[in-house]
């Protein structure tokens, strides 16, 4: 009650609080069931925000700096979480099999998705120009790329496409797996592309797809 009263935590980080909590009681002091009987917070069940393909290619049209033209076509094209387009070395693609290595994803689990074909050139060119040497994409004095510095980017782009919608750059991930779901992509196949221990949260995309949607006639279309 203080975390919701006083510190005006979200839900998602009293769960993670309780889960600590609980790994203690339970797995060091093996007092089992100990928490069984604390009621936990409902959590907020939001949905995954979503870009139009037409929204995505003003974004593309926007960029006119080659890096991060390349890093936003990638977060889209593999529907990569942007911790992961940081950690891309360039020993993960494989240009001959046309598939990428992420590796360590959420959960430490590697897993392979295939590289977009129409993106090969500019990832050539890109190399060319900016000749990495280990990470894929590094900062201006070498070594990783930043988190932070992806997110203000997409941001930016955000501003020039003219595009006011409140999305950050996971929105191309969540926009990823919804397109693929439009075009018929089977909803085990997405989960394995996306990384998913599960796919009752692949599942949640079905709840944006306008696929559906789009086949619903509204009574007031036949006044």
């Amino acid at each position: 009650m203080y975390c919701i009263n006083n510190l005006k935590v979200s839900e998602s980080l009293i769960h993670s609080r309780l889960n600590a909590i609980k790994f203690y009681f339970e797995q060091v002091l093996h007092r089992e069931n100990f928490f069984i009987d604390i009621p936990r917070p409902k959590k907020k069940s939001s949905l995954p925000k979503v870009l139009s393909k037409e929204d995505i290619e003003k974004l593309f049209y926007s960029t006119s700096n080659l890096k991060h033209l390349v890093i936003l076509k990638l977060c889209y094209g593999m529907g990569l979480r942007v911790s992961e387009i940081v950690n891309l070395k360039i020993s993960h693609i494989d240009s001959k099999r046309m598939l990428v290595l992420i590796e360590s994803g959420k959960g430490k689990k590697d897993r392979y998705v295939p590289l977009p074909e129409t993106i090969l050139p500019e990832l050539r060119i890109y190399y060319h120009e900016y000749k990495p040497k280990d990470y894929l994409f590094e900062g201006q004095y070498g070594g990783q790329y930043s988190i932070s510095s992806v997110q203000a980017m997409f941001q930016n782009t955000m501003k020039k496409a003219g595009i006011n919608k409140p999305i950050g750059i996971h929105g191309l991930r969540h926009s990823y797996a919804t397109h693929l779901l439009e075009y018929g992509t089977d909803m085990y196949l997405i989960q394995k592309l996306l990384g998913h221990n599960n796919v009752k949260t692949t599942e949640i995309y079905a709840k944006v797809t306008n696929t559906q949607l789009s086949k619903i006639k509204s009574p007031l279309d036949s006044l």
